[in-house]
């Protein structure tokens, strides 16, 4: 009973009476450099299937994720909830013996909840939650699953050893494989093609999370040759990788076309973080900073929301969202009740991109590193960033996106407000549960102007 009123909620909310659930579909790209799209803008790497996904909805001009790095970002879009909150603040070594390792078996993922509500699941790619039969993705709500268990994985020619992270065996439906695809991007682009053509009479949930573009650089040498003009070897080697990513992506919104599932499947693509430093191949241009770091490079990424039947296509949204929004987003759609027993820390986004809310959204955005070394929060557009025991750092994104000109000394009323409600947040927060296995020293450097 409660259920079907949800149903129906859930036609007026989308202005109809066709009360058929949206298919939900979040693609996660790897370290991929906010210039390195077509659609911001970007001109070094062809990206026409990604450029036809922002096409065919909204672009999000000041999308954000919720940590600078791999894991955390990835704890708190499953669970829709600061990952601060239950200690998952940095990368868990890969170890299949330890559960203290990982994302805490005491959080309840989306998928689970998405199961409840009738949806069928699943998980191609890479996971990095933790490796105990336990925390793997197939014992956390997701039917059909494709990947590695691991924080990374090789792409090619590589020699399983359960020993080395990068080289443990990919598994599907929870059992280890021998399978060592051509290339792994194209592999994950159709294995996610046949989950979708799959049907059952379901809606379904996919979370589709590629290792491109980040390291090791891999791509094959035919691709790779298309960018012989590049004399930077590692950048060229990136440029490859990614557009090997945009094929398998087309992989995918081809198999949704084909089975008549395009209009009825709302879709989220964004990078887990900020692209590498440019040593490692990634262009964050025109941001400073990148992975690891708090200031833009760091947290603010591509990002795409697309659902053709609900979104007006080619369109943009300019007020910040975040990865934590797409769990209370697919919850809504999917006409789920939303947990009272763990308040999630997301808005539904859709209101806001029809332009059907009746409030702007305003709401401020946080992150901790290091156990609480460092700081950052938006607000408007104001960001306050704190590193460390350095001087708190005060930028207006709105006329300075790359983060030039401090103006902590010029605006005390901003810097004494803002750090007042980072406060408060951090008292709702606990301490890592686990360090990342080298540190994460690299969070606290200062980044280049």
């Amino acid at each position: 009973m409660r259920f079907a009123l949800f149903l129906t909620l859930l036609a007026t909310a989308l202005g109809g009476a066709d009360i058929r659930r949206p298919n939900i579909m979040v693609i996660v790209s790897d370290d991929h450099g906010y210039a390195d799209v077509g659609f911001n803008g970007g001109k070094a790497v062809p990206t026409p299937h990604l450029d036809a996904l922002a096409a065919s909805g909204v672009r999000c001009t000041n999308g954000y994720v919720s940590h600078p790095f791999c894991s955390p970002t990835r704890a708190g879009l499953l669970t829709g909830r600061y990952q601060q909150r239950f200690g998952h603040e940095n990368n868990p070594a890969h170890d299949p013996k330890n559960p203290a390792l990982g994302l805490p078996l005491s959080e309840k993922l989306l998928p689970q909840y998405l199961q409840e509500a009738g949806y069928r699941t699943g998980w191609i790619g890479k996971w990095h939650l933790g490796a105990t039969p336990a925390q793997a993705p197939w014992n956390r709500g997701f039917e059909q699953t494709y990947g590695f268990i691991g924080g990374g994985h090789m792409f090619s020619g590589w020699a399983i050893n359960e020993q080395k992270e990068y080289n443990v065996p990919l598994t599907r439906n929870g059992k280890p494989t021998t399978d060592i695809p051509t290339h792994l991007t194209e592999a994950l682009g159709r294995e996610a093609a046949n989950f979708i053509q799959k049907k059952d009479g379901k809606p379904w949930m996919l979370y589709l999370a590629f290792n491109a573009p980040h390291t090791p650089h891999q791509p094959t040498a035919e691709r790779e040759q298309k960018f012989a003009g590049i004399t930077d070897p590692v950048r060229r080697k990136c440029l490859a990788q990614i557009s090997l990513l945009d094929d398998a992506i087309g992989t995918v919104t081809q198999a949704l076309a084909a089975s008549g599932q395009t209009q009825d499947t709302l879709v989220f693509f964004f990078s887990d973080n900020g692209g590498t430093p440019a040593t490692l191949g990634a262009d964050n241009t025109p941001l400073r900073g990148n992975k690891g770091l708090l200031y833009e490079g760091g947290i603010r990424v591509p990002f795409v929301v697309s659902w053709p039947a609900q979104l007006k296509p080619g369109s943009t949204y300019a007020e910040s969202v975040s990865s934590l929004d797409v769990a209370t987003t697919a919850l809504a759609v999917a006409g789920a009740p939303l947990p009272k027993e763990r308040p999630l820390d997301g808005v539904d986004l859709i209101p806001h991109l029809k332009g059907q809310a009746t409030s702007p959204l305003l709401r401020p955005l946080f992150w901790r590193i290091g156990g609480g070394q460092s700081f950052a929060m938006r607000s408007g557009p104001w960001k306050l960033v704190r590193i460390g025991k350095q001087p708190d750092e005060l930028y207006d994104l709105s006329a300075d996106l790359s983060e030039t000109k401090n103006l902590a000394a010029a605006q005390p009323e901003v810097v004494r407000r803002l750090s007042d409600e980072l406060e408060r947040w951090n008292k709702q927060l606990i301490d890592p549960l686990f360090a990342s296995p080298q540190g994460s020293k690299a969070a606290d450097k200062k980044a280049k102007k």
